[in-house]
């Protein structure tokens, strides 16, 4: 099923923070339904798009009472780095992207050589978020858009992409009746928004529409440029895994402690294939320093733009290397983790102590991996920001 995200929405609103419009959005939502829509018609009007296609957007649109339901009850992954890649890596993933890569081999070749995204990278997001596009899911898009638009809690985020839908319907590249996707308005094999889709939609196949739902030659080049807009840098890794010794000075370890690739090297960290890159790369021990390391390079920062869940991002690029030939992942034995209710205690004392580790839900994120750290480290324990029963006993 795909792996549905918020991360556009989210840079959607730091750009509407910056131009000083989200308070206006914000103050356009709720109230009566109709009412709501013909303010929607009477902007997109205003933004020189037509009025026929902003009235056979909204001429059937309805508020989705599912969508306000997954919107409310939406998580992040709880599950572990290991567990959540042995689900999602499945041997049948693994051959069905290689029969893609060969097939659309002349589609994915273009897209490297115009956005200097390699095949492997394009082919694991299209696996992780549709299963290639098997899953693309089945909510009205406009509706979708619509209701979240309506619903006070974060109009600032959707109504723009209302709008956008309302230029794709113009262009011909959204029929509002049959358009499906996922429950926050992404549509097509990749998952991607309205937006999105105007700003970075390639007409791959040449039949003069963007269709992100049926024409894979269209979600390869369109996801080569829009991960190419995130920061992807033309000829460099994104993520390697790589053997540490016991020695380690764990408090290094961590996305926000970079270090040169032969600066690791000199510590003993060492490639389980390939050669280490002189690049700037982060340690990153997903389940602590007993589990899977990997090196992050700066191309891993378009992982976490895609994606805001560390699980989720470290996942996609070690997928993205296995589907370029590494090797599968050394397990380890890692120390045994916390589960969800061991998890929002341990949360709850690392508040009480003066840490921001955010909502306490559970979720192992980074500002709960960052606190874990330092506890670790003035406890005199092993800091390598992974939490144990062990670390919620001492506290």
């Amino acid at each position: 099923m795909p792996l549905h995200r918020l991360a556009r929405p989210l840079l959607a609103a730091a750009l509407l923070v910056a131009t000083g419009t989200a308070s206006h959005a914000a103050a356009q939502c709720g109230g009566d339904f109709q009412a709501f829509l013909d303010g929607v018609k009477q902007e997109a009007i205003a933004k020189g798009l037509s009025k026929r296609a902003a009235e056979r957007t909204l001429k059937n649109a309805q508020i989705d009472r599912s969508v306000l339901a997954r919107d409310r009850a939406q998580g992040v992954f709880k599950l572990d780095f290991l567990t959540f890649s042995k689900r999602v890596i499945s041997q049948n993933r693994m051959d069905h992207g290689a029969k893609n890569m060969a097939k659309w081999k002349r589609v994915f070749d273009r897209a490297e050589k115009d956005y200097g995204v390699p095949a492997p990278v394009i082919t694991a997001f299209w696996a992780l978020e549709t299963d290639y596009g098997g899953f693309q899911g089945d909510f009205n898009t406009v509706n979708a858009l619509a209701t979240l638009a309506h619903d006070c809690r974060r109009p600032h985020l959707f109504r723009p992409q209302l709008i956008a839908a309302i230029e794709m319907v113009q262009h011909g590249d959204l029929d509002p009746a049959t358009m499906t996707g996922a429950w926050a308005g992404e549509i097509g094999q990749v998952q991607m928004l309205p937006e999105d889709i105007i700003k970075f939609g390639k007409d791959g196949d040449n039949d003069g529409h963007v269709n992100l739902k049926q024409s894979p030659a269209d979600v390869i080049m369109t996801a080569a440029a829009f991960i190419q807009n995130l920061g992807f840098r033309r000829g460099e890794p994104w993520i390697q895994e790589v053997s540490v010794p016991s020695s380690l000075a764990w408090e290094e370890t961590g996305l926000d402690r970079p270090k040169s690739g032969a600066d690791w090297a000199r510590l003993g960290v060492k490639p389980r294939s390939g050669k280490i890159s002189n690049l700037p790369a982060s340690l990153l021990l997903p389940q602590g320093r007993k589990g899977p390391a990997f090196l992050a390079y700066p191309n891993f920062q378009i992982y976490l733009e895609w994606n805001q869940s560390f699980i989720y991002t470290t996942t996609a690029a070690y997928f993205a290397t296995r589907l370029g030939g590494a090797p599968v992942y050394t397990p380890g034995n890692p120390d045994p983790g916390l589960d969800d209710g061991q998890m929002k205690q341990l949360q709850t004392k690392l508040r009480d102590l003066g840490y921001d580790v955010g909502k306490i839900d559970g979720i192992l994120g980074s500002g709960t991996r960052t606190a874990v750290q330092d506890v670790q480290k003035k406890l005199g324990m092993a800091a390598d920001g992974w939490p144990t029963p062990e670390l919620l006993g001492k506290l």
